[in-house]
């Protein structure tokens, strides 16, 4: 009998960068506005970077059709989403279902962080630190300060910064109403996520379908694509055991891709608008290998250090930084757009077009009759 030849698996297919980007740009609602509500969003994109109360709302403008700032700003104080430190050690808006999920899973980031100044805290119980901690927040929502002060009173001799570090890693710690209101303002105040929302902890959960969520709103994406976005590690195995419910690809440098099966993956050629990000936007943030939206050249240039600037996207990648100035005293609100390349006189057009409705929506220049002004900056070349 005749050997039967064995046939390979074929070699998964090589994506680019621009068709890695439009993919993407398509999962978060980037190539055209949502009819989603705010809530849904929120929850589709799994968070939304708050490290500043008013970025959540500008990410939204970027992604939702007729979205209007008064919809996040009341369910923050319903308390249907809430802002509480998360992914990559930093503050996300999160759904509240989210909120109780999501840091569990990532506490063992929370717990790597405890350790780098664990020799700041030399003498301190941390499960007594957790117990006063939780029985103070949850009596009255506390400022950081209000927070480092009380435990002082029990380790007098340890470093304040660290104690009230260790607070927020051993509990999950939710920032209260109004700070994130828009149009409000007030000082960060910190209850248990718990107490906030009258509900219990969640289990740890399995990350597995944590896995298939980011691969919803920021696929395809590596191993190490994940681990960037959350802030953990050895998500390996995790993958591996998923792979038969995946689809496989590889990008340029030969790096395994995973996806869903039927996620939308739109053509290289797939038109992408102009849209204003505000500064730390997850679609930013989201890989380990960010070339997919940020040109290589362009690399660090909408940051310094933890300072982040507003990007401005154009087909789809970074081209520009910009800067809202909503003005006063009659002056005309302004935004400003410092190109990283020359966008052409169509595309200032469309960039224009955008910054005119941010501005409608986000400043009171449509209603008081104080105008808006769009400025370009002076190109500057960043070299290939």
């Amino acid at each position: 009998m005749a050997e039967k030849k064995k046939t390979s698996a074929p070699a998964p297919a090589v994506l680019s960068p621009r068709a890695l980007g439009r993919a993407t740009l398509e999962r978060q609602l980037l190539l055209r506005r949502a009819g989603m509500t705010a809530e849904e969003a929120i929850r589709h994109l799994v968070g939304l970077q708050a490290q500043n109360p008013r970025p959540p709302y500008f990410q939204l403008l970027a992604r939702l059709e007729g979205f209007d700032p008064a919809e996040l700003a009341a369910l923050m104080e319903s308390r249907e989403v809430v802002r509480i430190v998360t992914l990559r050690s930093t503050i996300h808006t999160h759904t509240a279902d989210d909120a109780l999920t999501l840091r569990p899973l990532v506490q063992e980031a929370r717990d790597r962080e405890l350790r780098i100044f664990r020799n700041r805290l030399v003498g301190v119980d941390l499960d007594r630190l957790r117990d006063i901690s939780r029985e103070y927040v949850e009596e009255a929502p506390r400022t950081p300060k209000e927070i480092r002060e009380r435990l002082l009173t029990v380790w007098p001799d340890a470093d304040p910064q660290a104690l009230s570090t260790a607070a927020r890693c051993v509990l999950p710690l939710v920032q209260v109403t109004p700070r994130g209101v828009w149009g409000r303002s007030g000082r960060v105040a910190l209850t248990t996520v718990e107490h906030w929302l009258a509900r219990p902890a969640e289990p740890v959960p399995a990350p597995d379908a944590t896995v298939l969520r980011y691969l919803g709103a920021f696929g395809p994406a590596s191993v190490r694509d994940m681990q960037s976005w959350a802030g953990l590690t050895r998500l390996a195995e995790v993958f591996d055991r998923l792979r038969p419910r995946l689809a496989t690809f590889r990008d340029e440098n030969g790096v395994e891709l995973f996806d869903l099966p039927d996620a939308p993956r739109p053509a290289e050629d797939t038109p992408a608008p102009p849209r204003f990000l505000p500064e730390f936007d997850n679609v930013l943030l989201g890989h380990a290998d960010r070339t997919r939206i940020v040109p290589p050249r362009f690399r660090g240039r909408n940051g310094v250090g933890n300072q982040s600037y507003g990007s401005v996207l154009f087909d789809g990648f970074l081209a520009g930084l910009w800067q809202l100035d909503t003005g006063r005293g009659g002056a005309p609100a302004t935004v400003t757009v410092q190109e990283l390349r020359p966008l052409g006189a169509a595309g200032r057009d469309a960039v224009t077009e955008e910054a005119v409705a941010l501005l409608s929506v986000m400043t009171e220049a449509a209603t008081d009759g104080s105008g808006y002004d769009i400025r370009f900056a002076s190109f500057i070349d960043f070299g290939e």
